[in-house]
């Protein structure tokens, strides 16, 4: 895969179609979203869900106004081709992917950024621990889980957690690390018994990849932005897009200008 340090040139890639793949480890220093699109009309409960659950759907940005493509705090910006891969929904039902959503585009479309976990692997990797999906060049293990979130409007569901193995030791540093940046879904919502966050099998994730984990490690859990997908399942909006799982949008925006000292 095609290694870039400047999210300029990133999304420059996407909106040519030479880039579809995972954005993990892309463009170091930059802020990765999570990305949802919406008619006008559903835009207001969104915003209002996003507000209610702060650790899987932290907003960064979202469009000045409807049928506005641009996100200019982020960086010049098309969202409808600066994305490696969408999913669109259809009330409530994923019916396709795809690198570009100019055919699906309306002056009544609404987007929002949110914080991605993409983002606080940086500052543990810098602190020098394994981030095992980046050291095995895969996409992140993300998982459904019984935890409610709370609803606005018809937007409403389960969570969906990322999850990263650490030993305990690492797990506690990567905590404190993580703590630092709520924009980005902060510090993990729970690490040990994955059964006791509703998940049965830690080989078999919802989306990403399976990772291995080592003798004496942790899963440590992260809540996730692919948790708004869920919430468009249950809402059923007439049209919906996000980012593919790990397919994000990579901004201009500094990982240091979320930090919280």
């Amino acid at each position: 895969m095609t290694q870039f340090s400047s999210p300029a040139a990133l999304r420059a890639a996407c909106r040519s179609g030479d880039f579809t793949d995972n954005t993990s480890g892309q463009a170091p220093g930059h802020v990765q979203c999570n990305i949802v699109i919406l008619p006008s009309r559903w835009a207001a409960d969104f915003l209002r869900f996003c507000q209610a659950n702060p650790k899987p759907c932290p907003l960064i940005a979202s469009s000045a106004v409807p049928g506005d493509a641009s996100l200019p705090p982020l960086g010049n910006i098309d969202i409808r081709s600066d994305v490696p891969s969408y999913r669109v929904f259809r009330d409530g039902k994923f019916v396709e992917e795809c690198n570009d959503i100019k055919h699906l585009w309306s002056e009544d479309m609404v987007t929002f950024a949110l914080g991605c976990s993409f983002s606080f692997e940086e500052a543990l990797l810098a602190d020098g621990l394994d981030v095992r999906n980046v050291s095995a060049g895969v996409n992140v293990p993300m998982y459904r889980t019984n935890i409610d979130c709370s609803p606005a409007g018809p937007f409403a569901g389960k969570m969906v957690v990322s999850m990263r193995p650490f030993a305990a030791a690492d797990a506690i540093r990567a905590v404190q690390i993580c703590t630092r940046f709520p924009s980005v879904h902060g510090a993990p919502i729970h690490l040990g018994d994955p059964a006791q966050i509703g998940i049965t099998d830690l080989d078999t994730p919802d989306y990403g990849d399976a990772i291995t984990m080592k003798d004496g490690e942790l899963p440590v859990f992260w809540a996730c932005g692919v948790t708004p997908q869920v919430a468009l399942e249950n809402a059923k909006p007439p049209l919906a897009v996000t980012h593919s799982p790990g397919c994000m949008l990579v901004s201009d925006l500094r990982n240091s200008q979320l930090a919280v000292m």
